[in-house]
C-alpha cells in the first residue's frame, strides 16, 4: 500500500474514534434530555447497555493506563504513511491541540470515572425499558 492509502485508513479510524467519543458524551445527554422530554428511545435497553459498555471500556482503560486501541492503530498507520504521530491518549492529545489544555493522566482518569458514575446513576434514576412491541402499537 502507498502512503495515501495508509493516511486514508488512519483518517477513517480518527473519524470512527470521534464518533465513539460523541456517542459516549452525547449518549448521556440524550438519556437525561430524553427522559425530560419524554423520548422513548432514550430509555431503550439496547441503547442504554451499548452506551454503558462503551463508557465502561473507557473507564477501565483509564484505570489500567491503557491507550485506546483505536489510537494505537491510527498512529501505526500514520507512521507507515510517513506522517507525524503523537504519543499518549486520544482525548488528551486533542484537548491539548484544540484547547491548549494539558493535564496529568490522573485528571482524565478522574473525569472518566465521574462520568462513568453519572452513567451508572442514570440507570438508577432512569432505568432502561425494553423496546415496545410494534405489533401492540399497530393494534392500538
Amino acid at each position: 500500500m502507498d502512503a495515501s492509502t495508509y493516511r486514508l485508513a488512519a483518517d477513517a479510524i480518527l473519524l470512527l474514534h470521534c464518533l465513539f467519543v460523541a456517542f459516549v458524551l452525547l449518549g448521556l445527554a440524550y438519556v437525561y434530555l430524553g427522559a425530560w422530554l419524554g423520548w422513548r428511545g432514550a430509555r431503550r435497553r439496547g441503547f442504554r447497555y451499548a452506551h454503558l459498555a462503551c463508557v465502561a471500556l473507557v473507564v477501565v482503560q483509564a484505570w489500567l493506563g491503557v491507550v485506546c486501541p483505536l489510537t494505537t492503530w491510527e498512529m501505526a498507520l500514520r507512521e507507515r504513511a510517513g506522517d507525524a504521530t503523537y504519543s499518549g491518549a486520544f482525548i488528551a492529545h486533542w484537548l491539548q491541540a484544540v484547547l491548549y489544555y494539558r493535564a496529568p493522566a490522573w485528571v482524565f482518569t478522574l473525569v472518566y470515572s465521574v462520568f462513568g458514575a453519572l452513567v451508572l446513576l442514570s440507570f438508577r434514576l432512569l432505568p432502561p425499558r425494553p423496546a415496545r412491541d410494534r405489533r401492540l402499537d399497530d393494534a392500538g
